[in-house]
């Protein structure tokens, strides 16, 4: 018994314990739009890459800087001959017959080197172009972050505040919902002293149960809406994330189609693009400079030592120096027409590049103007629909009142509501295209908060 009931306190003191490794693991968010957005710069995967290629880039750059330092090795061996190389000598030489060879061995068995040898390139044109190009190939980078980091804060910006536009339809639904039960209570009431037929309430019983069915549609896409939203932040699922901004119909026109002008310079696209056509450039240089020589410096100091015997390392060993140092001027003669393929073949890259700058100037024109009509559109739409929810909202009451004085009948009161129902659905959707085309505006422009 004691065993028994000790392994299962175990268990459970495990259980307690994992429990609470679960829970300590659930983080909770409370954030502003600009609070998440700072979350989605740190941990969104697309920026954290883009940042990555930005490191990359510095490395390359170290790479680059290496080719315009000295080149520094050293090498060392050994070679031990058991069969030694002999070289023929006229025989004469040592006494023999005239017009005979002997072999002789000058060849010692051992022999031992060690060098150390210094190579300084003083001019190659497509290494100090490399060199020029460092500082821009890191603006690039950068720029590219930027254009990322531009895109997922438009995104985080839309579903940010679809979400919280979406509070203000859960509760239009609970209202409707209450109104509908209120409904259904009374036509209950009075189908069963006579007042109304069944078919009034069924009707009624109805409107409850597609209302319902409503908010359980609607609480789904809230919540899909919000795993969208943790996904654009690179926010595990499990965490709890809460928006505590507000949205309304003032923050949808605070400041914004005051001053209509617009620059290109203001877009990352656009200085993107900038960036890559003089990058280019460079590219041009690189293959024009791969006509011209390139200049060295180059030395060597060696060690060498021979030797019958393997005594290199005694005192009786004996090493012999060499040193030297030279210049080694390369020039490029003909290389089958592979530089000039490439500087052709980098031109006509530029002049695509210069293509998508025009043509990219054309689409932000584009871009703008629609974002500008879409916009004004979207805040009259916003102004109908509030008025007709309004109406449709007074009249609900009006004919409510009616009702219960015995004045309307069961449709009517069923219709108002109705209309009150696709009233709040347009202002809703039209407060959510409002949201989008706000973004949408300022992205074109170039100024996303």
């Amino acid at each position: 018994m004691n065993k028994r009931f000790s392994n299962k306190k175990i268990i459970a003191i495990v259980t307690l314990m994992s429990l609470g490794v679960y829970v300590h693991e659930q983080e909770v968010h409370a954030f502003t739009v600009q609070e998440a957005i700072a979350y989605g710069k740190k941990n969104n995967v697309q920026v954290k890459n883009a940042l990555i290629d930005l490191q990359i880039q510095g490395q390359t750059n170290k790479a680059i800087t290496a080719g315009a330092l000295p080149s520094i090795s050293g090498s060392a061996g050994s070679t031990v001959f058991f069969q030694t190389p002999v070289t023929l000598v006229p025989a004469e030489f040592f006494g023999g017959t005239p017009g005979t060879s002997i072999a002789v061995n000058f060849q010692p068995k051992y022999n031992a080197n060690a060098s150390v040898n210094l190579k300084q390139v003083l001019f190659d044109g497509t290494v100090f172009v490399g060199l020029k190009a460092r500082k821009t190939a890191l603006d690039y980078y950068q720029k590219a972050i930027d254009v990322t980091d531009e895109n997922v804060r438009a995104n985080i910006y839309k579903v940010y505040y679809q979400l919280v536009v979406s509070r203000r339809q859960m509760e239009q639904i609970d209202a409707n919902i209450t109104r509908a039960q209120k409904l259904l209570t009374d036509a209950k009431a009075m189908y069963q002293n006579g007042f109304q037929e069944a078919l009034d309430v069924d009707r009624a019983t109805v409107q409850l149960a597609n209302l319902e069915t409503q908010k359980l549609s609607t609480q789904s896409n809230i919540d899909n809406g919000y795993f969208g939203l943790k996904y654009l932040l690179g926010m595990p699922i499990k965490d709890s994330l809460i928006l505590t901004a507000s949205f309304s119909e003032d923050d949808l026109k605070r400041g914004v189609l005051n001053d209509t002008a617009y620059k290109y310079e203001d877009r990352n696209d656009y200085q993107y693009l900038l960036l890559t056509k003089k990058l280019g450039d460079y590219n041009i240089k690189r293959y024009k400079y791969s006509y011209w020589p390139t200049i060295d410096i180059n030395g060597s100091y060696q060690k060498n030592a021979l030797a019958n015997q393997y005594n290199f390392f005694k005192r009786e060993g004996t090493w012999y120096s060499t040193s030297y140092a030279g210049l080694s001027v390369t020039i490029p003669i003909f290389s089958g027409f592979e530089k000039d393929a490439n500087l052709k073949k980098s031109r006509l890259q530029q002049m695509q590049v210069e293509n998508q700058i025009e043509n990219l100037k054309i689409s932000i024109d584009n871009d703008v103007s629609q974002a500008q009509n879409k916009f004004r559109a979207a805040i009259i739409t916003v102004d109908n629909q509030k008025k007709n929810m309004v109406l449709a909202e007074s009249v609900y009451d009006q004919t409510k009142k009616k009702y219960e004085l015995g004045l309307a009948s069961n449709t009517d009161i069923t219709n108002a509501q109705a209309d009150l129902i696709i009233a709040q659905t347009n202002y809703i959707n039209a407060l959510y295209d409002g949201v989008i085309a706000k973004v949408d505006y300022f992205k074109a422009i170039g100024k996303l908060p």
